[in-house]
């Protein structure tokens, strides 16, 4: 077993070269004892990698590793593990059937004799919870727990084992708003007691409020390391894509025109009696706390769930929308929140993820017409700037960014004339999340009517005409452009009108 206490862990002109690939390129890094320290850098840069050479998931082509003063040309994951080195991945590695503890001590159960040695277990993990600062009962069943607790038993499984070096990837991608702090305040004891952490973030806020240092990759080498009260998110940005983005979030020349989009006492699916108005050229933002309804109600006005009451008009004309065939010809599109599961097929090409939705439109008497369905590839491709070799390639072997592009030019295709974005950059990286806010101001200045639901609040602040703030399924109030503040949100979305 690893000792407690800070781990001294160096990269040492670390390459991994796949075929035709170079993933990492000499990278040199060094992690000092007890310090956060952030890595960034776009789809692509290197991270995923860099974590698989420290985790001993891969081995590397050139380089070494040095841990406490111990050269290794590579780590085997048990080696890694003596070490002291554990990773929480994005996807948990729990067992929802077992309770807490026993997920904390899975594949090193404690035993008296040849019996497990429950009330041990159970007694160990409520230790590790307490120095977590969390109070999670061990005998709950990880199934009922939120994601939020289910990743600290992912960070409680990794103590058990004495890690030293904890490496996140991505920790609060699936956090709510309360969770993600929860997290930070994890994050902050563990290092108050020695531990070293590697934290991978796209979101800027993170890496200031929590990194002593953080190192940027790009196109698989390391661009800088420094420390994060000497630099700003500006030039940190500057440093991940190599050129400068002026503004996180573009603005817009022009105002909202007329009443497009009209709703008007709508109930169904968790929601009750919401009633707004959208209009072209606008981005209506949506906010809430988890559970408020956001989602729900965008799937209410695409047809994905049933209406029970209310009424919906585009250009005062009805468009209840009974399906998702519907909506489509209602000119309303959906850009789902979870876009490899609800938005594209990830093992079929970028044309035809592109097509699906025309599928009808693109065929005679049965038959794809191959020609056209190229055509409307190539064109979004162009338009949209996704990056492949050609509309041939699958869309599973995409970044994020390409792959939500990808998503947004399927509804695209459809000529919609309300397109609801839900959590439009999850996942993705700085670069590609500045592509998509562009996208989505040319389309609200085409006069398209954009509403956007988004957790990242600073986004929703960003990028927002106006926001409705909902809570439990019930609409709390809308908030015009001059009275958005992250405070004004969150009063809303927390406690209600209280006027």
């Amino acid at each position: 077993m690893a000792s407690s206490g800070g781990i001294a862990v160096s990269l040492e002109g670390i390459t991994k070269h796949y075929p035709g690939v170079v993933a990492l390129d000499g990278v040199s890094l060094a992690l000092a004892p007890g310090e956060v320290h952030a890595v960034v850098g776009e789809n692509g840069a290197g991270k995923s990698t860099l974590i698989k050479v420290l985790a001993g998931a891969v081995e590397p082509t050139g380089g070494s590793i040095v841990v406490d003063g111990v050269a290794h040309g590579r780590l085997t994951p048990a080696l890694a593990q003596e070490l002291g080195i554990a990773v929480i991945y994005q996807e948990f590695t729990l067992v929802p059937t077992l309770d807490a503890a026993e997920n904390v001590f899975l594949g090193h159960y404690l035993r008296r004799g040849p019996v497990l040695d429950r009330r041990r277990m159970h007694a160990r993990t409520a230790e590790l919870f307490a120095r977590l600062g969390v109070d999670i009962d061990p005998r709950t069943p990880v199934s009922e727990l939120t994601t939020g607790y289910q990743q600290i038993v992912e960070i409680a499984k990794a103590l058990s084992r004495d890690a030293r070096l904890l490496i996140m990837d991505e920790p609060s991608a699936p956090l709510t708003t309360a969770e993600v702090e929860a997290m930070h305040r994890v994050v902050d004891a563990l290092k108050a007691q020695g531990m070293t952490i590697v934290y991978i973030s796209h979101r800027m806020d993170e890496i200031f409020r929590l990194a002593d240092r953080v190192t940027t990759l790009r196109d698989g080498r390391r661009i800088a390391t420094q420390r994060t009260s000497e630099t700003s998110r500006a030039q940190l940005i500057s440093l991940m894509v190599g050129r400068e983005l002026t503004e996180a979030y573009p603005l817009r020349e022009g105002a909202p025109g007329d009443v497009t989009l009209r709703v008007a006492g709508l109930t169904g699916n968790g929601v009750r009696d919401i009633s707004f108005e959208a209009r072209a050229g606008e981005i209506l933002g949506f906010a809430g706390l988890i559970g408020a309804g956001r989602t729900e109600l965008m799937e209410v006005l695409f047809g994905a769930a049933p209406i029970d009451g209310g009424e919906v008009t585009l250009h005062g004309r009805s468009v209840v929308s009974r399906s998702p065939i519907q909506a489509i010809g209602n000119r309303i599109a959906l850009v789902p929140e979870d876009r490899k599961r609800h938005g594209l097929v990830l093992e079929f090409s970028i044309l035809r993820n592109i097509s699906l939705p025309l599928l009808p439109t693109l065929s005679r008497a049965t038959v794809v017409s191959r020609r056209e369905e190229r055509r409307l590839a190539e064109t979004y491709m162009r338009d949209l700037r996704i990056k492949a070799p050609s509309g041939a390639e699958i869309v599973g072997n995409l970044s994020g960014g390409n792959q939500q592009k990808v998503v947004l030019a399927k509804w695209l295709a459809t000529e919609p004339e309300v397109l609801i974005f839900d959590e439009p950059t999850r996942g993705i990286d700085v670069g590609a999340r500045a592509e998509i806010y562009a996208i989505m101001n040319r389309l609200a200045a085409a006069g398209k009517t954009v509403l956007m639901i988004s957790s990242d609040m600073e986004e929703l602040i960003g990028m927002s005409d106006r926001i409705v703030v909902l809570r439990e399924g019930v609409q709390q109030g809308t908030l015009p452009r001059q009275e958005i503040t992250q405070e004004t949100v969150m009063a809303l979305a927390a406690q209600g009108d209280t006027e």
